[in-house]
């Protein structure tokens, strides 16, 4: 088998196990200030304009994506060179470092025992850490289901898509995806001062997860199933309610989410003091509980578990 095949696999068990190590650099956090440097450079060189924002962010885009492809791919490229097992140690680190499953987990586990100690204020932090929303004004149910829908949300973005990333071409593409999906965080806003700059981090994170975020949500129905879920649920809310988004992505694995666990997530949210109006995903089957944080992370474990053999199918049976 392929050394890159076995670092893929050897990458997720790593985040599946430990996780990202609190106190150690990241590269993904090097990304990110990548951007916030680029940003404030690019706003400063070009025309204070909506045209010009527009153009700064697509310069910006074309810019962190060719650093975060090129750099680990000559790093690799260096390294198999030297030693192949070298290249292999070297890219399993990488694939790990991609991948937030684990992470993931933690943060919205401490959001439910936030909730289960009582202290909706440690919870309301607790949430504001791992979503884009303002959590000041949410009730214990509020907090409950923010956790549970970016969990969802995430098993794609975090998980899922830059799995299958990588088993395309490695650790290179899934750092670019990481670039792409960052970018998308931290700029794609439709309020100022982002509407412009973002615009197009936005639409290319759009694009990139078109198909993973429908890969996702598949793959989670069928862990749903296997899990014990509601699986015709899953299905008929999934139909229904995936494109019950300003993304054309982000419902696809909630809305999977929601009927399986028959609960009612999204709806109304602030963002940044301004409320933006959002359509309800799945229906209220179930009254949201603490206890649907855990279940979500189960579910996106599972998923996770699902897409791995089919990651490893791409890389080594279908690419050459």
């Amino acid at each position: 088998m392929k050394l890159p095949v076995l670092a893929v696999l050897l990458g997720l068990i790593l985040d599946l196990i430990i996780g990202d190590p609190h106190g150690l650099p990241h590269p993904v956090a090097g990304i990110g200030r990548l951007i916030s440097a680029l940003e404030k450079l690019l706003r400063k060189l070009l025309p204070k304009t909506p045209r010009g924002e527009r153009a700064a962010g697509a310069v910006l885009w074309i810019l962190v994506v060719g650093v975060s492809f090129a750099l680990p791919f000559f790093i690799l490229r260096f390294g198999y060179m030297i030693n192949p097992w070298l290249g292999f140690g070297l890219e399993s680190i990488m694939c790990w470092q991609i991948l937030a499953a684990k992470s993931l987990r933690a943060e919205s586990m401490k959001v439910y025992k936030a909730l289960e100690s009582g202290s909706l204020e440690d919870s309301r932090y607790a949430v504001s850490m791992i979503v884009g929303r303002d959590t000041v004004c949410l009730d214990d149910a509020g907090v409950t289901r923010a956790a549970v829908e970016t969990v969802a949300e995430n098993t794609s973005d975090g998980v899922i898509a830059p799995l299958l990333f990588m088993a395309i071409g490695g650790a290179p593409l899934g750092f670019f995806y990481k670039a792409v999906n960052t970018m998308d965080s931290m700029l794609g806003y439709v309020e100022p001062p982002y509407k412009d700059i973002g615009l197009v981090p936005a639409k290319a994170d759009d694009v990139m997860n078109f198909i993973p975020a429908r890969a996702s949500a598949l793959l989670m129905l069928c862990g749903g199933g296997i899990l014990g879920m509601d699986f015709k649920n899953g299905w008929r809310i999934f139909r229904r309610d995936r494109l019950k988004h300003a993304s054309p992505n982000s419902a696809q694995t909630e809305s999977v989410c929601a009927g399986l666990m028959g609960l009612r997530l999204a709806g109304d949210a602030w963002y940044h003091g301004v409320l933006h109006k959002k359509e309800y995903i799945g229906d209220e089957i179930n009254p949201i509980e603490h206890a649907d944080i855990p279940r979500a992370c189960r579910l996106m474990y599972m998923t996770a578990f699902l897409a791995l053999p089919l990651s490893l199918v791409i890389r080594y049976f279908i690419l050459p």
